[in-house]
């Protein structure tokens, strides 16, 4: 029971191993509904498919045989949305309150007109259930379009879709940081612009209670929830610190890998590492949100970067990472090429601080490429190379045909590839 007329009627998933097919969950899914008893009854959202009889046995419970006056349906995700169309056949004179997209998406799912039994709703429509009055806000990309939240006046709590949310199901004892932020760095992350301004509707709102569709109630210290989604979805470092990042075929990059990390330890700093070809790829992703500066470090590999390494790059991009320090080390054994892969990669993040030198490794770590990762761990402390140093700075030519690296200050006009055999003009200064 949330409060003396708001009951909770969900369910718990343990069967569920991947959420929407990609997310490792082994604490299964909660799918959260709720029940407001009134003069008139109202259903907060329905739950997967596979747990309708259950759902629908909840409902019946709170409502002691009385039948629900309406439904709102917040989000037409099928993990919400699902036992719809068995709700309305049980309950035929229930309303179905939803924004215009959401009736649109009802009619694609299930192929049905409801016809007198819908109730469209926007940004700042009420619907009063006797003592209970609920205003609806409009939560589009937050992180589908037809998304609202409803807010319950009398009772102070927000029922705010899947904002808030958490993987686990609600008997998993786990940190509801950690998981609520795979969670929304994963499925929401991309839409933060969208979330800072379903926030600042929020903010007019006195909420002492947030329900939201997956993970617990939140009914104690809401500032630290809010404050952690503020800074989620403005992009804004959650921690001071390092994540290394980084893949090794045969284990000269790890090497490499292991003493940065531990120079960087040694001055004071927050390190994280994750073998990308054996860490939990969302975790990865999370970590490189959570922290301030990120460390890439992977092998040469076809020409591009190791298969493990690129997925990593593409799942920041696709979610708006910026705002963050990069420092980078490579690997090549003829060719180093990944850093310029990287860096393309890297351009449709915005607000990124690449740091100097890149360390690159030709197959392991050499005198001079201890050195550079010296130079980088104090870059990544704050510290720029030492003066003087030949090492800092030095710029390289990329043959355009083969990949082979030059390194130096300029490109001799008479250089031939050793690898290709292609002169002087097929090289190009990388940027």
């Amino acid at each position: 029971m949330i409060s003396q007329e708001i009951h909770y009627a969900g369910v718990n998933d343990h069967a569920i191993d991947l959420f929407e097919s990609q997310y490792r969950v082994p604490n299964g899914m909660a799918y959260n509904s709720y029940v407001i008893t009134d003069e008139k009854n109202a259903v907060i959202d329905s739950v997967d498919a596979h747990f309708t009889q259950a759902w629908l046995d909840n409902i019946r419970g709170v409502l002691e045989g009385k039948a629900p006056d309406y439904i709102v349906v917040q989000h037409m995700e099928p993990d919400h949305s699902g036992s719809l169309l068995r709700f309305l056949e049980t309950y035929p004179t229930a309303q179905v309150v939803a924004s215009s997209k959401a009736f649109a998406m009802i009619k694609n799912f299930f192929h049905t007109d409801l016809a007198e039994r819908q109730i469209t709703v926007g940004e700042g429509d009420t619907l009063s259930l006797g003592r209970h009055t609920l205003r609806f806000i409009t939560a589009p990309m937050v992180h589908w379009p037809e998304v609202i939240m409803t807010y319950d006046s009398t009772d102070k709590v927000l029922f705010s879709a899947d904002a808030f949310g958490k993987f686990g199901a609600q008997d998993a004892a786990e940190d509801w940081d950690d998981e609520a932020r795979r969670y929304y760095i994963g499925i929401v992350g991309k839409y933060g612009g969208q979330v800072q301004t379903v926030l600042k509707k929020a903010a007019a709102l006195d909420i002492q209670t947030i329900c939201p569709l997956h993970g617990p109630v939140l009914s104690e210290n809401l500032g630290h929830y809010v404050d952690l989604y503020n800074k989620w979805s403005s992009y804004t470092p959650e921690e001071d610190g390092i994540l290394i990042a980084y893949t090794s075929v045969y284990g000269n990059t790890k090497k490499a890998v292991e003493q940065l990390a531990e120079t960087l330890k040694t001055a004071g700093q927050t390190v994280v590492v994750r073998d990308l070809a054996r860490s939990d790829m969302s975790e990865a992703v999370a970590d490189a949100f959570r922290y301030s500066r990120l460390v890439l470090a992977t092998t040469t590999y076809n020409n591009d970067i190791f298969p493990f390494m690129r997925e990593f790059i593409e799942h920041l991009t696709a979610r708006g990472f910026c705002n963050r320090t990069v420092g980078v080390v490579e690997n090549g054994s003829w060719a180093p090429s990944a850093a310029r892969v990287i860096k393309g990669l890297l351009e449709k993040s915005k607000n990124l601080t690449q740091l100097e030198p890149v360390v690159t490794l030709r197959s392991a770590l050499s005198e001079e490429s201890a050195k550079q990762l010296k130079q980088l761990a104090k870059a990544l402390c704050g510290e720029s190379c030492a003066a003087g140093d030949a090492s800092c700075g030095k710029k390289k030519f990329v043959c355009k045909i083969c990949g082979y690296v030059y390194e130096g200050d300029a490109l001799p006009a008479d250089f031939i590839c050793p690898i290709c055999k292609r002169g002087a003009e097929d090289f190009e200064e990388s940027k």
